[in-house]
């Protein structure tokens, strides 16, 4: 969660929003950063009336880039541990576990025993308190981080990572942050952040997790107007 004078950025995990940070750590000198993936509940009342800037990405590349990340880690993260059944799992198996992760009161209490209590400077940031919502609500796990994130913010300024670079430059001036020529020029020549190696996401897929996404994550996937492909 970065604040500027102008706005607010909100950073969904695995979303683009590395790239996002990089620049207004670089080009924006009232920015500070007040907290790690942190939801717009976690604002500070004083920054409240400011507008909200936030990016969103195809459920089922995020999915991919998630699995693709952690299983190639030493120690993943307590979540994926959980769902993949302690690294035993395949991608098919695993994102099914993810996916559905709110219909298994077993392996939500399992993360709950493991998340922390306080929030962190690192990772996905989740706490114990933060999965209490998924419960029983027949989300998607990406569909849940997406409205955990912006749960009460009235109407965020909403960019898709994969046309990130065309999109945040027009949001900007709405915002009330004008680019300068060698700042738009940023978004042409600054290569990609925080990048994971894979495949073309579809690749991954059996047909029925396929569909399972679409099932879990739909109020995502139709909101943003994505498809598989």
């Amino acid at each position: 969660m970065i604040v500027t004078d102008q706005f607010v950025f909100l950073h969904l995990h695995k979303s683009g929003g590395t790239f996002i940070l990089k620049f207004l750590q670089e080009h924006e000198l009232s920015a500070r950063m007040i907290g790690y993936h942190l939801p717009y509940a976690e604002l500070p009342a004083g920054y409240r009336e400011r507008p909200v800037l936030g990016s969103v990405r195809n459920p089922w590349s995020y999915y991919v880039s998630w699995y693709t990340f952690q299983s190639g880690m030493d120690n993943p993260n307590p979540l994926f541990r959980v769902v993949s059944d302690n690294c035993r799992l395949d991608f098919n198996a695993t994102i099914t576990n993810l996916v559905t992760l709110a219909d298994s009161q077993e392996r939500l209490d399992s993360l709950g025993q493991v998340l922390p209590r306080q929030f962190q400077p690192r990772g996905l940031n989740l706490t114990r308190n933060c999965i209490k919502p998924l419960y029983g609500s027949g989300t998607g796990f990406y569909t849940f981080l997406f409205n955990r994130m912006f749960d009460g913010c009235k109407d965020p300024h909403i960019v898709r990572m994969e046309s990130m670079r065309e999109e945040f430059v027009k949001v900007l001036p709405a915002l009330g942050r004008n680019l300068t020529t060698s700042e738009a020029a940023f978004f042409s020549t600054e290569p990609a952040t925080n990048t994971t190696e894979h495949a073309h996401f579809t690749e991954y897929y059996s047909d029925r997790l396929r569909d399972l996404v679409a099932e879990k994550d739909a109020a995502t996937i139709e909101r943003f107007g994505y498809a598989f492909g």
